[in-house]
C-alpha cells in the first residue's frame, strides 16, 4: 500500500506524507475514520512571497517598529529623572501625575511596538505553508526527536532571521532596551542602604532635645504630675503632627513610644540612666526588637510589656531587658525630663536604633542585664 494513496502534493510538487496507522488509510471508509480526510486547500502565496520589494518593505516596517523601542526606553529614563514628581497635567476632568503619564505612555508604546512588529514579522516575512501532522504517542522515538530538531531548524530558517539579520538584531535591541526602564524603576524601591543613608533614616527618629511627649491620636501634652503609678500611655513626639503623607507614616513607625509610671522603690534604675526618668516615669520604644510589632500589653504587677505577635516579653522595671521570647535586644529607652511647666519632654533621641535588627547594625550601646 502506498504511503500517500491520495497523492497529495505541496505547491513545490513534493508529496505530503500521510500517516498509515496499522495499515489502514485514514481516507478509507473504516469505523475509526468515518469521514474521509478532506486534505488541505491549495496554498495561496502572499505578495511578500512573490515580490522581493514587498518583502523588503515588510522587513523595514518590522525593523522600524523594533528600532523605535530603544528610543522609547531612553525617553522613559529621561522622563523618570527630568519630570518633577509633583507635576500634574489635566485631561478634561482627569487630574493626572505628569511623570506617571509619561512613563506609562513610553513603556506602553514600547511593548505595543514589539508586539506589532512580531505580528507583522509572522504574517509577512515568515514562511506560511500549511502543515498537518497526526497525533502520536506521548513517548517520542529517537526518529521523532530527530525529526523535531529538524523541524526546529527548518522553522528558524523559514522565519527569515538567518537571511534577514536586521530582524534578529532589531528584536534583540528592542528586548534589551526594555531592561533599561526596569533597572531605573528599581530606584523607587528605596535609597541605597549605605552607612550615611542608614544613619539618616533607620538609625534615627524625629525625637530630639526639648520635644514634648504627647498622647497618641489626640496629641495632648503629658504632665508628669497627672500620671498615676501603674499607668501606661501610648505616645508620640509633638513634632509628628507637622508631618504628612509618607514622611508621617515613616516617622510614626519609628518614634511611637509607651510611657509608664512605676514605684521607684520597686524597679531597677542603673546609675547610667538615673537622669533618663522622672520620679519613676520611664519612656520606651513601642516597637518590638524582634520583627517590629507594636507593643502595648502591660502587666502592672510584674512591670512586663508583652508583644502580641510572638510573645517577646520585656521588663520595663529593669531597663527593658528581654525576659522571654525570641527578641534578642532590650527595648530601647528614651531619655526624658520635664520642662518648666512640668510637661514631659525628651532629653535626646534614642541612643540606639529602634525596631528589629538589620545586617549592618551592631550591638554597641544596647543595654544588657547587669549594665550600670
Amino acid at each position: 500500500m502506498s504511503d500517500n494513496p491520495r497523492g497529495e502534493t505541496d505547491p513545490q510538487g513534493k508529496e505530503l506524507a500521510t500517516a498509515n496507522l496499522g495499515g489502514v488509510d485514514q481516507g478509507h471508509d473504516w469505523p475509526r475514520y468515518p469521514v474521509p480526510d478532506p486534505g488541505m486547500e491549495e496554498h495561496q502565496p502572499r505578495l511578500t512571497d512573490v515580490d522581493p520589494k514587498a518583502a523588503d518593505r515588510a522587513t523595514r516596517q518590522v525593523a522600524t517598529m523594533f528600532g523605535l523601542v530603544p528610543v522609547l526606553a531612553i525617553a522613559f529614563v529621561v522622563i523618570y529623572f527630568a519630570v518633577p514628581k509633583d507635576m500634574y497635567i489635566d485631561f478634561g476632568p482627569l487630574h493626572s501625575n505628569a511623570q506617571h503619564v509619561g512613563l506609562g505612555l513610553t513603556i506602553g508604546f514600547a511593548i505595543l511596538l514589539i508586539g506589532a512588529g512580531a505580528i507583522q514579522w509572522s504574517r509577512q516575512v515568515m514562511a506560511n505553508h500549511e502543515i498537518a501532522d497526526d497525533r502520536h504517542e506521548l513517548k517520542s522515538s529517537d526518529e521523532d526527536r530527530t525529526a523535531v530538531i529538524a523541524d526546529v531548524n527548518a522553522g528558524i530558517d523559514e522565519s527569515g532571521i538567518t537571511r534577514r539579520k536586521v530582524l534578529g538584531r532589531s528584536l534583540a535591541g528592542a528586548l534589551g532596551a526594555l531592561g533599561l526602564p526596569a533597572i531605573v524603576a528599581l530606584a523607587d524601591l528605596g535609597p541605597w542602604p549605605v552607612a550615611a543613608t542608614r544613619k539618616e533614616t533607620i538609625m534615627k527618629t524625629i525625637w530630639a532635645e526639648g520635644i514634648k511627649l504627647v498622647q497618641d491620636v489626640s496629641y495632648t501634652p503629658i504632665k508628669a504630675s497627672d500620671l498615676r503609678i501603674g499607668q501606661l500611655i501610648n505616645g508620640q513626639p509633638a513634632n509628628l503632627e507637622e508631618l504628612h503623607g509618607a514622611a508621617y507614616q515613616q516617622a510614626k513607625a519609628k518614634s511611637s513610644i509607651v510611657i509608664v509610671r512605676m514605684d521607684p522603690n520597686r524597679i531597677k534604675i542603673p546609675d547610667s540612666r538615673r537622669d533618663w526618668q522622672v520620679g519613676g516615669i520611664l519612656c520606651y520604644s513601642k516597637i518590638c526588637t524582634h520583627v517590629g510589632c507594636p507593643i502595648s500589653l502591660w502587666e502592672d504587677q510584674t512591670h512586663h510589656l508583652l508583644c502580641p505577635c510572638h510573645q517577646s516579653t520585656f521588663d520595663l522595671g529593669d531597663s527593658g531587658v528581654v525576659v522571654f521570647g525570641p527578641a534578642a535586644r532590650s527595648l530601647p529607652q528614651l531619655p526624658i525630663t520635664t520642662d518648666s511647666d512640668g510637661y514631659l519632654i525628651a532629653r535626646s533621641d534614642f541612643t540606639v536604633p529602634v525596631g528589629p535588627s538589620f545586617f549592618e547594625r551592631d550591638s554597641h550601646g544596647d543595654y544588657q542585664k547587669g549594665d550600670n
